[in-house]
Protein backbone atom coordinates (compact mmCIF):
# COMPACT_ATOMS: atom_id res chain seq x y z
CA UNK A 1 0.00 0.00 0.00
CA UNK A 2 1.15 3.39 -0.73
CA UNK A 3 2.03 5.57 1.95
CA UNK A 4 0.58 8.89 3.00
CA UNK A 5 2.47 12.03 3.96
CA UNK A 6 2.13 13.85 6.91
CA UNK A 7 -0.16 16.64 7.13
CA UNK A 8 2.36 18.65 9.17
CA UNK A 9 3.93 20.48 6.63
CA UNK A 10 1.00 21.99 5.30
CA UNK A 11 0.94 25.86 5.98
CA UNK A 12 -1.83 28.34 6.36
CA UNK A 13 -2.53 30.49 3.30
CA UNK A 14 -2.00 33.78 3.21
CA UNK A 15 -5.39 35.43 1.50
CA UNK A 16 -4.70 35.90 -2.68
CA UNK A 17 -4.11 39.18 -3.77
CA UNK A 18 -6.50 40.92 -5.62
CA UNK A 19 -6.89 41.81 -8.74
CA UNK A 20 -5.33 45.58 -8.79
CA UNK A 21 -2.74 44.28 -6.85
CA UNK A 22 -2.04 41.69 -9.30
CA UNK A 23 -1.69 43.96 -12.21
CA UNK A 24 0.42 46.78 -9.57
CA UNK A 25 3.02 43.86 -9.22
CA UNK A 26 2.71 42.94 -12.89
CA UNK A 27 3.78 46.53 -14.12
CA UNK A 28 6.10 47.61 -11.27
CA UNK A 29 7.93 43.97 -12.81
CA UNK A 30 7.60 45.23 -16.15
CA UNK A 31 9.21 48.51 -15.15
CA UNK A 32 11.81 46.79 -13.26
CA UNK A 33 12.91 44.43 -15.92
CA UNK A 34 13.19 47.92 -18.37
CA UNK A 35 9.47 47.43 -20.22
CA UNK A 36 5.94 49.10 -20.61
CA UNK A 37 2.96 47.37 -19.91
CA UNK A 38 0.49 47.97 -22.60
CA UNK A 39 -3.06 48.32 -21.39
CA UNK A 40 -4.74 46.04 -23.56
CA UNK A 41 -2.86 43.06 -21.86
CA UNK A 42 -4.22 43.70 -18.88
CA UNK A 43 -7.33 42.73 -19.60
CA UNK A 44 -6.48 39.18 -21.69
CA UNK A 45 -3.60 38.48 -19.27
CA UNK A 46 -5.43 38.73 -15.90
CA UNK A 47 -9.11 38.01 -17.26
CA UNK A 48 -10.66 41.14 -16.74
CA UNK A 49 -13.20 42.97 -18.77
CA UNK A 50 -11.40 46.38 -20.81
CA UNK A 51 -13.62 48.28 -18.78
CA UNK A 52 -12.25 46.46 -15.38
CA UNK A 53 -8.43 47.17 -16.74
CA UNK A 54 -9.03 50.67 -17.44
CA UNK A 55 -10.95 51.14 -14.16
CA UNK A 56 -7.72 49.48 -12.49
CA UNK A 57 -5.46 51.61 -14.62
CA UNK A 58 -7.39 54.85 -13.83
CA UNK A 59 -7.23 53.83 -9.97
CA UNK A 60 -3.16 53.42 -10.03
CA UNK A 61 -2.46 56.65 -12.24
CA UNK A 62 -4.46 58.41 -9.66
CA UNK A 63 -2.62 56.99 -6.92
CA UNK A 64 0.48 58.53 -8.27
CA UNK A 65 2.43 55.33 -8.35
CA UNK A 66 3.08 55.05 -11.99
CA UNK A 67 3.07 57.07 -15.27
CA UNK A 68 1.75 56.92 -18.68
CA UNK A 69 2.97 57.18 -21.95
CA UNK A 70 1.71 56.98 -25.75
CA UNK A 71 2.70 54.83 -28.09
CA UNK A 72 4.17 56.88 -31.09
CA UNK A 73 2.62 54.68 -33.73
CA UNK A 74 -0.21 53.18 -32.38
CA UNK A 75 -1.54 55.59 -29.51
CA UNK A 76 -1.84 52.58 -27.33
CA UNK A 77 -1.62 53.82 -23.00
CA UNK A 78 1.75 52.41 -21.62
CA UNK A 79 2.56 52.29 -18.44
CA UNK A 80 5.70 52.17 -16.34
CA UNK A 81 6.35 53.40 -12.81
CA UNK A 82 7.20 56.64 -11.84
CA UNK A 83 10.38 59.00 -13.29
CA UNK A 84 11.01 55.69 -15.17
CA UNK A 85 9.21 56.63 -18.25
CA UNK A 86 12.30 58.47 -20.27
CA UNK A 87 14.90 55.09 -19.15
CA UNK A 88 12.44 52.49 -20.49
CA UNK A 89 12.16 55.15 -23.57
CA UNK A 90 16.01 54.85 -23.90
CA UNK A 91 16.63 50.96 -23.37
CA UNK A 92 13.27 50.26 -26.16
CA UNK A 93 15.90 52.65 -28.78
CA UNK A 94 18.45 50.33 -27.98
CA UNK A 95 16.86 47.43 -28.48
CA UNK A 96 15.40 48.41 -31.68
CA UNK A 97 18.59 49.61 -33.01
CA UNK A 98 20.60 46.14 -31.99
CA UNK A 99 17.87 43.81 -33.59
CA UNK A 100 18.15 46.13 -36.78
CA UNK A 101 21.75 45.54 -36.86
CA UNK A 102 21.73 41.74 -36.29
CA UNK A 103 19.07 41.89 -39.04
CA UNK A 104 21.45 43.94 -41.38
CA UNK A 105 24.53 41.35 -40.13
CA UNK A 106 22.44 38.62 -41.20
CA UNK A 107 21.42 39.62 -44.38
CA UNK A 108 25.29 40.72 -45.36
CA UNK A 109 26.15 37.04 -44.67
CA UNK A 110 23.42 35.34 -46.35
CA UNK A 111 24.04 37.75 -49.62
CA UNK A 112 27.71 36.71 -49.34
CA UNK A 113 27.06 32.50 -49.08
CA UNK A 114 24.50 32.94 -52.03
CA UNK A 115 27.52 34.69 -53.62
CA UNK A 116 29.76 31.65 -53.16
CA UNK A 117 27.37 28.73 -53.84
CA UNK A 118 26.74 31.09 -57.56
Amino acid sequence: MSERKPYRNFKKREPSLTTEQKVEQFIIRNSKNGYFTKVSTISYKFDVSEDMAWSIVGELLSNGLFDSIHDEYTGEMKLCETGKAYSILDLERKRKRDKFREGKKHSKKKQSTQKANS
